[in-house]
């Protein structure tokens, strides 16, 4: 079973591939840097030449509304038109456990167009929303802070293990599809302020985290629960303290 993953070369493509092939799949790391580019359709009709399913693990190059929404149309349109051709008979996505309610963040309402249209596709399809990685966290700190300080919402999030995420990816992508839509996410909550100066210390960063109610996340104001899993959600096992304890945290 040949099964391409859009993004391959990234943060959880370059995971969920190795995973993919120790369960004996032919898998195929598709990404910009192996000369498919999905925005421009380059390739695409070649790459997936025989592919049983197909995984899109690519991200916008910016976060930006008008950036992030130009790619995640553009690039969804072209890939399933790509598929519809070459006869994929699956096409698994990750998306973002509460973007559904974040949507006065540009980047969340450019992943809601984004499973709009898979959804509307008549490729057989599965969307796994994730909640964030451990391996991000910096990104989440950047986007928040301003000079020597971070100022983050005393909200609820769980967060999980990026090998994690693949490992689920690749489970589902072997499947038949959903139809539908999967939530993961990470075995225990956390405050998000409390997690990220954990984070920090663990990195010995001097930034300061501040307590702000009002504070956004990528553009959104949070309620307590905006970026909990809901009910029924499928939860990783790697516990935060016993991923801070790897020789090496990945970024």
């Amino acid at each position: 079973m040949r099964i391409v993953v859009i993004g391959g070369t990234g943060l959880i493509g370059s995971r969920l591939v190795p995973t993919l092939r120790e369960y004996g799949y032919e898998a195929v790391a598709a990404s910009r840097r192996s000369g498919v580019d999905t925005f421009l359709g380059d390739v695409l009709a070649e790459v997936l030449q025989g592919a049983a399913a197909v995984v899109d693990v690519s991200n916008s190059s910016s976060p930006e509304d008008t950036e992030a929404m130009e790619f995640f149309a553009t690039s969804t349109r072209n890939l399933l038109a790509a598929e519809a051709q070459a006869g994929v008979r699956h096409h698994v996505a990750l998306s973002v456990v509460g973007a559904e309610q974040l949507q006065e963040s540009g980047y969340m309402r450019a992943k809601m167009k984004q499973e709009t249209l898979i959804r509307q596709s008549s490729i057989p399809y599965s969307i796994v929303r994730a909640t964030q990685f451990f391996e991000v966290m910096k990104s989440v700190a950047a986007a928040a802070t301003v000079g020597n300080t971070i100022r983050l919402a005393p909200v609820l999030f769980q967060p999980m293990a990026a090998h994690e995420v693949a490992r689920a990816l690749g489970k589902v992508a072997v499947g038949e599809p959903l139809n539908g839509i999967l939530e993961i996410g990470g075995p225990e909550p956390f405050r998000l302020d409390l997690f990220v100066r954990d984070v920090l210390k663990a990195r010995q960063d001097s930034r300061e985290v501040v307590l702000d109610p009002e504070s956004r996340y990528f553009g959104a104001r949070l309620s307590e629960r905006s970026l909990m899993p809901a009910k029924g959600a499928q939860l990783g096992e790697v516990r935060f303290q016993d991923w801070l304890r790897q020789p090496v945290l990945q970024h």
